[in-house]
């Protein structure tokens, strides 16, 4: 049973975008790469055509991935989301109480997180910490090293 994963429009264009590109380019060049091997001769001792073949059968595992990803994804209706406590798509301000340090991040969904940008998975240990909180509350998490504790600041969606 495949589990139900929540997007923003953006991620899910993104999603669209990389199966079709992965169906209408990538798919053709494998089965171009297994034709030209074939070409070559006997396929007994052909490396070339065994390795394209490979190739093809991992590209048509990943392209079967992502159309599982794609039916069972939802669209995340943010006008519908409180703004009192953390949620997906929040943008949560949070103070370290060890270290006084601030910090800005915006909780997604697993596949559109990056850290670069301040984007933080739900499923992550800090995001699992905030879901639910509300200001001024504070959020223990767990990491591998022990316990951090984050005072919430401020709550938005951008």
């Amino acid at each position: 049973m495949s589990k139900v994963s929540y997007y923003t429009a953006e991620g899910l264009k993104k999603l669209r975008d990389e199966l079709e590109y992965l169906k209408s380019v990538e798919r053709p060049k494998a089965s171009d790469a297994i034709a030209e091997a074939r070409d070559k001769g006997d396929l007994s001792e052909n490396a070339e055509y065994d390795a394209a073949k490979e190739a093809q059968g991992l590209l048509e595992m990943k392209i079967a991935k992502m159309e599982e990803l794609l039916a069972n994804a939802r669209l995340i209706d943010e006008s519908q989301l409180d703004v009192s406590k953390v949620l997906v798509l929040s943008t949560v301000k949070i103070k370290n109480q060890a270290n006084g340090m601030e910090m800005k991040y915006t909780l997604v969904a697993e596949s559109e997180a990056d850290l670069k940008t301040g984007k933080i998975s739900v499923t992550s240990p800090i995001g699992k910490g905030l879901l639910g909180k509300k200001v001024g509350e504070v959020a223990e998490v767990q990491v591998p090293n022990g316990a951090l504790k984050f005072e919430i600041l401020e709550i938005t969606r951008d």
